[in-house]
């Protein structure tokens, strides 16, 4: 099943309660910053748990101790309640 696009009002209201998430090139982005690359990596492994859970899947990208990270879902042709879901999980773990 794939889930419907989000309207533009939507993302815009979605993101209200998202902190430091913005839409770039049609992609819900952030960029976490951990104290060391041991951090990072800490967090793209409990991150990969829930992720494989949803079946959902981020695009990221590590160096040391950054994580950019990208939420599209790419059957629907761009942000779904998916990717609003995942962005709420995975700053959840970043705590």
């Amino acid at each position: 099943m794939v889930l419907a696009k989000l309207t533009e009002d939507q993302i815009r209201q979605e993101l209200t309660g998202l902190h430091g998430w913005s839409v770039v090139n049609g992609k819900l982005h952030k960029d976490f910053v951990f104290a060391d690359f041991i951090d990072a990596f800490g967090f793209m492994s409990r991150a990969a748990i829930h992720i494989e859970k949803m079946n959902h899947h981020p695009e990221w990208f590590n160096v040391y101790n950054k994580i950019k990270v990208e939420l599209v879902t790419h059957d629907a042709g761009g942000i779904t309640q998916n990717d609003i879901n995942l962005a709420r999980t995975l700053d959840s773990l970043a705590k």
